[in-house]
């Protein structure tokens, strides 16, 4: 009996196949870190939940005493399940098209996948009463207004159209043409009428608006279809009344909707913007020159952000924190040194790297102490990005010895992140070229252009703005706002004339010469408060 060989493989065969084989391991690694498993667990629950909460036959109370016999017929409540995974799958597909960010924060999907199925249930509750399923409306309503709070008018459109296709079979049976024309009619209004909260009265208006749209598309479908007016006077009532108590209840829930989906309205904006913030006070207490200089960079960036549509608000607020990790070291940084000589001429150029990258680092600890929102947050990880620190970089490579190894631009790099958004890169270029140019001797306008535009190319060139949606109109736009704004800023004065003083004729010119110097210094003093003619 012959023993069977081991067929030799060749050692390039052999690389090839462990190659492969590290290949897959990649992949299946890369699949298992990312979100999808993640939001495919999400779904899953949502579409198990929203199946039973449309299945349910009998009132809530109930549903103890008759267990597994509340729900319907196992042939219904699979139709269901089809129904609802295949919603449930257009929901997915949208937000992987419009909103492909939410997949990789788990909260916000919980969040979201937490309002549809809550709004689901309401409606399902007030469906057991044919006289109550009007209120469905109210809940297409709430569902329009705080995803538009939460998001945006075009993603909260779409989300709402398929959340009215769920709530049309939350109502027992097929829900007419005329119930789901009244929910698609109040939250379209909320969604158009919706675009940011600034006012403590803008919700209770849009509500009121809602509530009127509601009521003459209940009564007009009444009309349409001979319902007798006591009969159609009440359900248009009913569903408008749901409509306007919605906003009431939103209103009073705001700050709890603004932690679950990670977002801060115009109007928590505004309360941040205020100069009697802890953390600004505590900003302009201890580095009062940053605190100049972040108003100043609110200030321009709001501008630059309202040329391209984008939240100029948003820009402002994040400009005035971008920088509180100063406040640690606040004589490290030129804008306080108010002159004096710099601390850095003492320390080795990797020294004053390490102090001048750690104040992004020391600005997140400030902001979380202080409970400052994640959207704002966002400005002072990103306000540097990764670019390089050349002053210090080039300091390295003029000490370096020839023994040493040759320094690299990565040891002289902020760590990062680079800015997700329009806002945050708008930030990042105003404070680049907001520090860029002070440092000019001549602020004619052609010269401050030259800088902004040299700043930018060298932003964009770096890849900057690779994980931002900025286009390259928008980029331009950016830069004549800035350069703009800088050059109005750094206008030029005119000189004061110096008033000639009249020999005197007595003769006693050491006294009058005092009291001319005395005089002309005064005057002097009195101008500088006060404009020029001209």
């Amino acid at each position: 009996m012959f023993l069977r060989r081991k067929k030799k493989i060749s050692s390039r065969r052999q690389q090839v196949r462990d190659t492969l084989a590290t290949e897959r391991f990649t992949r299946l690694a890369s699949i298992v870190n990312s979100p999808y498993p993640k939001a495919t667990v999400v779904l899953l629950f949502f579409i198990l939940l929203t199946t039973l909460v449309l299945g349910l036959q009998v009132s809530p109370d109930t549903i103890y005493e008759q267990g597994l016999r509340s729900l319907k017929a196992w042939p219904q409540l699979l139709s269901l399940l089809v129904i609802v995974s295949t919603v449930s799958v257009g929901i997915s597909l949208y937000l992987l098209h419009y909103q492909p960010g939410m997949l990789h924060k788990t909260t916000r999907l919980i969040a979201l996948a937490s309002l549809f199925w809550i709004l689901l249930a309401i409606t399902r509750i007030f469906s057991f009463d044919e006289n109550w399923k009007p209120l469905a409306v109210g809940t297409a309503v709430a569902c329009a207004i705080v995803l538009t709070i939460s998001y945006d008018q075009r993603f909260a459109i779409g989300m709402v159209m398929f959340y009215t296709m769920l709530a049309a079979f939350a109502v027992d049976q097929i829900a007419s043409v005329e119930l789901l024309l009244i929910m698609v009619a109040g939250a379209l209004s909320c969604c158009f009428s919706l675009r940011e909260i600034r006012t403590r009265k803008k919700l209770i208006e849009v509500s009121l608006l809602a509530a009127v749209t509601v009521f003459l598309t209940a009564a007009a479908l009444g009309l349409i279809q001979n319902h007798p007016p006591k009969e159609f006077c009440f359900r248009a009532g009913t569903a408008a009344a749901a409509a306007f108590v919605v906003g009431i209840f939103i209103q009073a829930f705001l700050p709890i909707i603004e932690q679950a989906f990670g977002i801060a309205t115009s109007m928590t904006l505004m309360d941040y913007s205020d100069a009697n913030q802890p953390l600004l006070r505590k900003l302009a207490m201890d580095a009062p020159g940053t605190f100049s200089h972040s108003l100043l960079i609110g200030s321009i960036s709001e501008a630059a952000a309202e040329s391209i549509d984008a939240n100029g608000l948003l820009c402002r607020v994040g400009a005035y924190y971008h920088d509180i990790g100063k406040i640690h070291k606040p004589a490290y940084f030129v804008e306080n040194q108010m002159g004096s000589a710099s601390r850095h001429e003492q320390l080795s150029p990797a020294m004053s790297q390490l102090i001048i990258v750690g104040h992004v680092k020391d600005g997140i600890e400030i902001a979380k102490e202080f409970g400052l929102p994640a959207v704002l947050r966002q400005f002072i990880e990103t306000h540097h990005g990764t670019t390089l620190m050349e002053y210090f970089y080039h300091e390295a490579r003029k000490k370096q010895d020839d023994k040493q190894s040759t320094v690299s631009d990565s040891e002289f790099r902020y760590p990062g992140p680079k800015p997700k958004s329009k806002e945050a890169a708008i930030v990042m270029l105003g404070d680049a070229a907001e520090s860029a140019c002070r440092s000019l001797a001549d602020h004619t306008p052609a010269k401050v252009e030259t800088l902004v535009h040299a700043l930018v190319m060298k932003r964009l060139q770096d890849g900057q703005f690779d994980e931002c949606e900025l286009t390259l109109r928008e980029l331009s736009r950016i830069e004549a706002s800035l350069s703009k704004s800088l050059a109005a800023h750094h206008h030029g004065r005119i000189a004061y004339p110096i008033a000639e003083e009249t020999a005197n004729t007595n003769g006693n010119n050491t006294g009058n010469d005092s009291d001319a110097t005395g005089r002309q210094t005064e005057v002097n003093q009195d101008n500088a408060h006060e404009e020029p003619a001209i």
